[in-house]
């Protein structure tokens, strides 16, 4: 029991839910001992879902091993090619099953909301009843203490990320960004490509007039408003990228791809999402959106008011368009910042 215990301390003693999901299985190797355990998330858009692995350890393994957030969606295994993943998640229930000379136990995680994926251990005797219930109940604490998470880092209405989750994220993937530069500037294959370098960018997004809005309708429409955009938000970018509720109107994306050409397009998605979209009662809005790239040594707060300048400028000349903080400052409209950007936080 007290093995138990030290296990669930552990693994609700961080709140990086990367770091969770390691302890999670770690815990269930050393607990039970299996030949691995794992846990693999469903994502994607419907009809194109895969599977990507949060995490991996196998018996014997000191590391465990995970597919990268920011993982093109191509890279990962169909959802469709693991039936029995779907199954469990359909069901909400324990599966047991015999795999060749091995037996595979899988058990539904979910939220509140939804069924996000499944905690998958491979044995080489089917696991005892006693078993599935040790398990059953640390999946409940994980359970609650992603609940705990979700309380205090998503926005209430509208289910993203909130504010005060911000920059932690983002200098999260600032030292993402450069440990994969580093390793990139090791080789020299990728010497020879250093164009493809990934990158990170980050939008604001603005409602037009939403201030008309609420008037006009009263706040009840205009929260149906901000619920309604965050869902095209969550249509129009992939599940990797990190969306957030800045507060009133204001939204923001941090997201990788490989250039402001692909970035810009991403954003544009969104523009003509939203205006393509009738609103109920309120009919068609329009949002103007700044985005700028992520600059290897930047704050949270700098490379934001960088895409917030963008997003005035294109609020002031006309709304309902996307505008690059980069181009605006080729094309003269306003000069590079100055500020410091390496020790402003919000």
């Amino acid at each position: 029991m007290s093995e138990v215990v030290d296990h669930l301390a552990e693994m609700t003693r961080f709140r990086d839910r990367d770091v969770m999901d390691v302890t999670l299985v770690s815990a269930l190797r050393d607990l039970l001992e299996p030949l691995s355990a794992a846990i693999y998330r469903c994502v994607g858009e419907p009809g194109q879902e895969r599977w990507l692995t949060r995490a991996r350890l196998k018996a014997g393994e000191l590391v465990a091993s995970a597919d990268s957030l920011w993982a093109e969606p191509e890279s990962l295994p169909l959802a469709g090619e693991y039936p029995l993943r779907l199954e469990c998640m359909s069901h909400r229930g324990v599966l047991q099953t015999r795999r060749g000379e091995h037996w595979l136990t899988l058990f539904p995680l979910a939220t509140e909301r939804e069924v996000l994926g499944v905690m998958e251990l491979e044995s080489l005797a089917p696991l005892k009843v006693s078993e599935q219930r040790t398990v059953t109940s640390i999946l409940r604490i994980y359970h609650n203490f992603q609940g705990l998470l979700d309380y205090s880092e998503r926005d209430t209405l509208t289910g993203l990320l909130n504010r005060k989750t911000f920059d932690e994220s983002f200098l999260k993937t600032l030292g993402e960004l450069s440990a994969q530069h580093s390793e990139q500037a090791h080789t020299e294959d990728d010497r020879r490509h250093a164009g493809a370098r990934p990158s990170a960018w980050l939008g604001v997004i603005d409602i037009d007039h939403f201030k008309k809005v609420n008037d006009g309708f009263g706040h009840l429409i205009g929260d149906e408003v901000l619920l309604l955009l965050s869902r095209l938000m969550r249509n129009s970018f992939r599940f990797h990228d990190l969306l957030y509720r800045f507060g009133g109107e204001e939204f923001v994306v941090l997201m990788r791809c490989d250039g402001e050409l692909d970035a810009e397009h991403a954003f544009e998605r969104l523009r003509h999402n939203a205006e393509q979209f009738a609103f109920p009662q309120v009919g068609h809005i329009s949002v103007s959106i700044g985005f700028t790239e992520v600059r290897a040594g930047d704050s949270p707060a700098a490379a934001f008011e960088r895409a917030d300048r963008a997003v005035y400028f294109a609020k002031g000349n006309g709304r309902n368009q996307v505008q690059s903080y980069a181009q605006l400052v080729e094309q003269g409209r306003f000069q590079e910042s100055t500020k410091q950007s390496a020790v402003e936080l919000f």
